[in-house]
């Protein structure tokens, strides 16, 4: 997934977590990031209680909101630069 500015929005808490969806489900699969449990295990215990981490993003809609923005910027076709030849 090429990085873009589609996170910025966020705090550096919930930017962490970002970041460790993106390698638990590069790891995992996609089953694994769309769990409620995932936020209580490694790393995500590391950066604060699952409650915690879900007011990071403002609250429970605004997490679940990152998380679906997440998965459209996985399955986003890739958009190269320039006319297509």
């Amino acid at each position: 997934m090429k990085k873009r500015n589609a996170f910025t929005q966020y705090g550096t808490v919930a930017r962490q977590v970002l970041d460790a969806l993106l390698y638990k489900y590069a790891d995992e699969g996609i089953a694994t990031i769309e769990s409620d449990a995932v936020l209580k295990v490694q790393p995500f215990n590391q950066l604060g209680s699952a409650t915690e981490l879900v007011k990071a993003f403002g609250g429970r809609p605004q997490y679940l909101g990152a998380l679906q923005a997440l998965e459209r910027e996985l399955y986003a076709p890739y958009q190269a630069a320039g006319p297509a030849v």
